[in-house]
């Protein structure tokens, strides 16, 4: 029984509701879907039947391991996780040495070093991260592993302002749960892992140092996807997004 349960997981997991099928040949003795057909699952029941939406009208079930079939492959798009940065610049007195206590820059001036601070994120990134980037590091082989293939930090100008940008590429789409639990991984890269390494490495601007964080402690600080931001620009009657 256990078993079964943990079979019937894995493949609504494995065939969320939405996956693209293209049937290569049902069983059915009376009026089957004919072979070569596409359609949409809608649920897997409890018996682990695909209830599906079949492109010519039909909904006649498939059943695993009798009737053969494949996945489409939906096409990979484009999540863009937004987040405010801090940047703070040592400079030099008239020693030569840097001051003390560093000031945290402006917004024309942050905009003004974008060239180089994406520079120096592009150098951070490690030999191993080429293909699935931050995504090389998630723990567990859920349904966000599976649908989101990389994620890769970067700048991007919004408005008057540089911002930190978690680039993500998935493939099908994210329910609520899996979209707050990629805005924790994200989150979490942020401050304690790909983030933490990143704003401890200087930026050389002439004989002056800049320091960048992807994330701080403070309570304006949050990971946002384009539409939201968008919400919360429109209720500031602030910047908008191309």
């Amino acid at each position: 029984m256990r078993h079964q349960q943990e079979f019937l997981k894995f493949i609504k997991e494995q065939y969320p509701p939405g996956t693209r099928i293209r049937l290569t040949e049902m069983q059915d003795p009376y009026a089957p879907v004919p072979s070569g057909m596409e359609g949409t699952i809608n649920f897997i029941d409890d018996a682990g039947q695909f209830h599906m939406k079949w492109d010519n009208g039909r909904s006649l079930a498939l059943i695993p391991g009798v009737d053969k079939f494949s996945v489409i492959p939906q096409p990979l798009q484009t999540l863009k996780l937004y987040m405010p940065l801090a940047v703070m610049q040592y400079e030099r007195d008239e020693w030569g040495s840097l001051e003390e206590y560093p000031s945290e820059l402006d917004q024309g001036t942050i905009l003004s070093y974008h060239d180089r601070i994406l520079a120096a994120i592009l150098k951070e990134r490690m030999p191993e991260e080429t293909e699935r980037g931050l995504m090389e590091y998630y723990h567990g082989d859920d349904s966000v592993s599976q649908k989101v293939k990389s994620l890769f930090f970067t700048v991007e100008q919004v408005g008057n302002k540089l911002m930190g940008v978690a680039e993500c590429r998935v493939q099908g789409d994210l329910n609520d749960a899996e979209l707050e639990q990629l805005k924790d991984y994200a989150s979490g890269q942020a401050s304690d892992g790909f983030g933490e390494g990143f704003e401890q490495h200087p930026i050389k601007i002439g004989s002056d140092e800049l320091y960048v964080s992807l994330w701080t402690a403070s309570r304006d600080w949050s990971i946002t996807t384009k539409d939201e931001l968008e919400a919360m620009s429109q209720q500031m009657g602030g910047m908008h997004l191309g």
